[in-house]
């Protein structure tokens, strides 16, 4: 498989990546699911200590320590759940930051971590602290590099200006184009890659796409413009290929894009996932024509 640099890193990342934060508890079948991920080629594997309270770390960690030289991981801080576990609070604090990675690392059975993510973030939050925490983890060496997953561009653009990160995750696909405006073209001139999530749009950009429209509609697409839209891109693109090939391959086609994450809940999501991603790239004329068919989305919220 493919892989690109992520930022100004020493990172080389696959195109696809593993999301494992619904790989699930049973250790045997969250495993399989790993060392198909890995048959497929693939190098990145992204959780977080938020995931299963922090059992998908164990399980990551675990199935991964033999090859642990060989792989990047990436897990993310920032969500500190109660003493109940009935709930989380948000805490991007130092003190609580410096403290969550060596949970983390002991979890993951590992003693560093290549990606370290801030797990969202607001602009009201105490950046400066933040970035001061996780500069002095990788000078520490319990990290190695360091990133945000957001989708709040203000947010992006300070962390752009105060930080180091050298990657930015955020939910992107062809139902869901708003970061192409006003995130990407930043990211992208200052050298600091995108992993990508939410490529499938919760599965509408699916061969089962129909059975995934809800009547809630998706972002700004409304249920009746989902039915309308969605047959006519998969007519258009996908009459001799699979529609998540489309999706996948619509996120690789953006220059600041190091890498693709999609969850998968079976090894055979994964031998599919794994095949979409070693595809044919989309041609240009494509590309054009599914940016007539779908919405340029911009951020009204999560400001």
């Amino acid at each position: 498989m493919k892989k690109r640099k992520l930022g100004n890193s020493d990172l080389w990342v696959t195109e696809l990546g593993l999301g494992c934060m619904s790989i699930g508890t049973e250790e045997k079948a969250a495993r399989k699911i790993i060392e198909t991920a890995l048959d497929e080629g693939i190098n990145y594997f992204d959780t977080a200590d938020l995931y299963d309270f922090g059992e998908n770390e164990k399980i990551v960690g675990a199935a991964l320590k033999e090859v642990r030289e060989k792989v990047i991981l990436a897990t993310k801080a920032g969500n500190r759940w109660r003493p109940d576990k009935s709930g989380w609070s948000w805490d991007p604090s130092k003190s609580y930051i410096k403290e969550a990675v060596k949970q983390s690392l002991t979890r993951l059975g590992t003693d560093y971590i290549d990606m370290y993510q801030l797990h969202g973030g607001t602009i009201e939050d105490r950046m400066d602290e933040t970035i001061e925490a996780f500069d002095e983890l990788k000078s520490e060496g319990y990290i190695r590099y360091y990133g945000i997953s957001s989708i709040r561009p203000n947010v992006i653009r300070e962390y752009v200006r105060k930080s180091h990160m050298i990657s930015v995750m955020m939910q992107y696909s062809i139902l869901d184009r708003r970061p192409e405006e006003e995130v990407l073209p930043l990211l992208q001139e200052h050298g600091i890659s995108v992993v990508t999530r939410g490529p499938l749009a919760k599965g509408l950009l699916s061969d089962k796409m129909l059975e995934k429209v809800s009547p809630k509609g998706y972002q700004d697409y409304s249920e009746k413009e989902l039915l309308e839209v969605l047959p006519i891109l998969k007519d258009k693109l996908a009459s001799d290929r699979s529609f998540t090939e489309i999706a996948l391959q619509y996120n690789l086609a953006h220059p600041a894009v190091a890498s693709v994450v999609t969850g998968a809940s079976s090894a055979e999501q994964v031998r599919s996932n794994a095949r979409s991603t070693k595809s044919q790239p989309l041609t240009q004329d494509e590309l054009a024509l599914i940016k007539k068919l779908s919405k340029a989305n911009v951020y009204k919220d999560h400001r």
